[in-house]
């Protein structure tokens, strides 16, 4: 800015066609973005992805906005909006209520406390050196202080981290706001540089509307609407993910559902399960053993050595004697001992862990492996973008944009993908007391995985015969079948996505209709 106050918070010279609005056309964009099922909430606009110069100029217009309408410096609007979240309706309301009491608890003096004295040199509160008055430097309060002080204060500040944004005069008991300007003119490049950054987050992580993108190296924010029921968001980096909790793009499934879900995936309980399920207790030593060969003879490790008998865990040197048929697999005092009921709590609790695992195992290997094959299909996508569909473009001769369809193909198995990938972590949880509910949803998603591989294969396998080969006839039917499946594919996902969503509240009117037609 061309004023005095020199705030890094000047805005780039880009225009306001940097916004990239959640309903653009994926075909004018040269990210790889993936594409939602079609919805009344994907059709209307509902978020914005912010690039930096779009957060600068946001940011300048909030603090330009509220100097103008409460006549203050640029740096006192910012302190304020600081304060305030970015809330400009709030800082408006408190400022024309209460100016001064917000000017006292913000730390905007309107006048200094502390009046200079007609010396030529002071003693610095802080290193207590003399320097002459030219050579300290005070905040609007007036304290002065030395530059080399000042200077080490503020660069502790910066490098402790967030807080440096709400820096007081170090003076006893003053509360004296530290604004941008001072910080600007005493700080290196490196510090200033890193006081803007957290400007910056304080914009994004402050307002509720907004939040950064959370992928690896991505420094785009986006804008979301609050009033929507859809949080799916696609930043400019490609990346889809949740803009509710952040999590990666996980329709049907509530973000709830899916912090149970990660959570149980890294959970140390599935272990203890599976030791519980798979393993017993040396009766000496009470360490936790594996049965891993068919006899009932067990040997516990060293230095324990203990040989008992897996079924009853009595010493196996007793064992033989008590056996009534002689037979070394045999343990009729276990037989025994289950008759009389001694040994089914133990039995009961292995039993319920093994289920307990098996269902975990059913659902989890199906969640991961439709995670593998979404990331696969990503790769291949990018493949066919850059190189598949140019050699189509030559072999054929048309231009590249006949083979969109084909593109299409690709980004409805990535979405259908993720769908289904996160449709199982919703079956592990549906409660086993329902069990027509588990059955209709078996049912969507049956179908609709069905379809979901008849469309990948076609896209991935049927498509390399038409690389080696010109075949234009064959081409043109390959064409008419992979547009029909894509779409197919998307009206069994939509129909699951919807049932899912809605808590499989059909389930009574599709059973219902079912009984009428049979």
């Amino acid at each position: 800015m061309d004023s005095d106050e020199d705030i890094m918070y000047s805005s780039g010279d880009d225009g306001g066609d940097d916004y990239y609005y959640g309903d653009c056309d994926n075909g004018d964009m040269p990210f790889d973005v993936d594409t939602d099922m079609a919805s009344d909430d994907h059709k209307e606009k509902h978020y914005t992805v912010l690039r930096e110069t779009d957060i600068r100029r946001l940011l300048e217009d909030d603090i330009t906005l509220v100097s103008s309408i409460l006549s203050i410096s640029m740096v006192e609007a910012g302190r304020l909006l600081l304060h305030y979240k970015w809330n400009v309706t709030l800082v408006h309301d408190e400022w024309f209520a209460h100016e001064e009491r917000v000017r006292r608890t913000v730390g905007l003096l309107s006048m200094p406390t502390v009046r200079l004295p007609d010396v030529k040199e002071l003693v610095c509160r802080i290193c207590f050196d003399t320097y002459s008055v030219d050579e300290l430097v005070a905040a609007s309060c007036g304290h002065l202080f030395c530059v080399k002080c000042w200077e080490g204060y503020i660069h502790t500040s910066i490098s402790d981290g967030f807080g440096c944004l709400f820096l007081r005069c170090p003076g006893p008991s003053c509360n004296a706001a530290i604004g941008e300007d001072m910080v600007n003119q005493l700080v290196s490049d490196e510090d200033r540089k890193k006081y803007f950054q957290y400007f910056v987050r304080s914009y994004i992580e402050d307002k509720k509307k907004t939040k950064w993108c959370p992928a690896p190296g991505c420094n785009y924010a986006v804008e979301c609407d609050l009033d929507i029921s859809v949080y799916d968001v696609t930043c400019l980096c490609s990346y889809r993910f949740c803009w509710k909790c952040t999590e990666e793009a996980h329709r049907p499934v509530d973000c709830s559902t899916v912090r149970k879900w990660i959570l149980k995936n890294n959970d140390e309980s599935e272990n203890m399960n599976w030791i519980l399920a798979n393993s017993k207790p040396c009766p000496k030593c009470k360490r936790p053993i594996e049965k891993n060969h068919g006899c009932m003879h067990m040997t516990c490790t060293p230095p324990c050595n203990f040989q008992f008998c897996w079924l009853c865990l009595g010493a196996w040197s007793e064992h033989s004697a008590r056996s009534r048929t002689g037979g070394s697999n045999a343990c009729n005092g276990y037989e025994a001992a289950k008759k009389d009921g001694l040994f089914d709590e133990a039995e009961k609790r292995r039993e319920t862990a093994k289920k307990s695992i098996e269902k975990y195992t059913h659902f989890y290997i199906r969640w991961a492996s439709n995670q593998l094959s979404k990331q696969k299909a990503q790769a291949d996508l990018h493949q066919m973008r850059t190189v598949t569909l140019v050699k189509l473009s030559d072999k054929y001769m048309e231009p590249v944009i006949q083979f969109q369809f084909i593109l299409e193909a690709w980004k409805q198995v990535i979405e259908c993908r993720g769908v289904l990938k996160w449709s199982y972590a919703y079956g592990y949880y549906l409660p086993e007391n329902e069990p027509a509910k588990k059955q209709f949803f078996e049912y969507l998603q049956g179908e609709a995985e069905n379809n979901l591989e008849r469309l990948h294969q076609c896209a991935e396998k049927e498509l390399q015969l038409y690389l080696v080969d010109k075949k234009e006839a064959e081409f043109n039917k390959f064409r008419s079948k992979l547009v029909g499946l894509t779409s197919v594919t998307r009206s069994y996902f939509e129909k699951l996505v919807r049932a899912l969503e809605n808590g499989l509240s059909d389930v009574c009117s599709e059973i219902t209709c079912s009984k009428s037609a049979s």
